[in-house]
């Protein structure tokens, strides 16, 4: 039983219909190019496949059926939220989820104070505890 299934793309994905971002700060990069599906979108920005930058979301133009891979997501600093009734963003949901799920090693969120607010240790440092 669930051979021969494949996992589905999208469920990496926070999906907001009719929203695209906007990005103000000119560093910021984003490829674009013709597909079909949001799943081919997702693929290739689960992948990284043909990007010279980490996905952390993107767009889906429905109109033109274009996708675009930002190397940022609605967290970032410098990027604006639009309403556009052509597109639905969809971001990786390891980059906008504020919650650790087990010891955390993947955690790519924003969060880096405890819930009383003591500033969190780097992942790199023995100081003050030990791993």
């Amino acid at each position: 039983e669930g051979k021969g299934r494949r996992r589905n793309p999208l469920h990496d994905f926070k999906k907001t219909g009719e929203l695209m971002l906007i990005k103000l700060n000119k560093t910021l990069e984003v490829k674009t190019k013709l597909l079909n599906t949001t799943e081919q979108c997702a693929k290739r920005c689960s992948r990284n496949k043909g990007l010279s930058f980490t996905c952390k979301a993107f767009a889906y133009d429905r109109v033109t059926k274009r996708c675009h891979w930002l190397s940022f997501n609605s967290l970032t600093n410098g990027v604006r939220k639009k309403q556009d009734h052509a597109f639905d963003l969809y971001e990786k949901k390891d980059y906008v989820r504020n919650c650790i799920i087990g010891k955390g090693a993947d955690y790519k969120g924003t969060i880096s104070v405890t819930k009383s607010g003591i500033q969190c240790q780097a992942w790199n440092s023995m100081i003050p505890h030990e791993h």
